[in-house]
């Protein structure tokens, strides 16, 4: 193998192990009650901040519902397309200090996004209030 060919491969390889290790993509959102896959949400940054939208809604009969429940700019704006996750920074390795939204009764619940340690492709999301928190794992998706 050329020496072209060798460091192509190799920047390839960290590319991929880069992207594989970051909050930043499309994640499959599973409900933590019931285990039933939701929606696809993307998460990005913007202006140093982490931001996640829904991108993709899973079941065919809630595509086109707004957020009627929720409060503010998102009041009766489509799901789809809602900005659920907002504001987060990254704290070693968590990001925190934003919000995520529960666009399925308008709840806004102060956030942390964290990267299982045992597998990058699942993305820990806690919304919690005070000491009261529920955990969903969500798992990566290739958009």
């Amino acid at each position: 193998m050329n020496k072209k060919m060798m460091t192509l491969l190799c920047l390839v390889f960290i590319t991929l192990t880069v992207n594989s290790q970051s909050v930043l993509g499309t994640w499959k959102t599973i409900d933590d009650k019931t285990g039933v896959a939701k929606s696809i949400v993307e998460i990005y940054k913007k202006n140093g901040k982490v931001f996640g939208k829904i991108v993709e809604i899973l079941d065919p009969e809630k595509r086109d519902l707004p957020c009627k429940f929720c409060e503010g700019d998102d009041y009766n704006k489509p799901i789809l397309g809602l900005n659920i996750i907002k504001d987060m920074v990254k704290s070693d390795e968590t990001y925190k200090n934003g919000t995520i939204t529960n666009p399925e009764n308008g709840k806004v619940y102060d956030c942390r996004l964290k990267l299982d340690d045992d597998n990058p492709d699942r993305l820990q999301v806690r919304g919690y209030v005070a000491f009261f928190y529920r955990t969903q794992y969500w798992i990566r998706q290739e958009y």
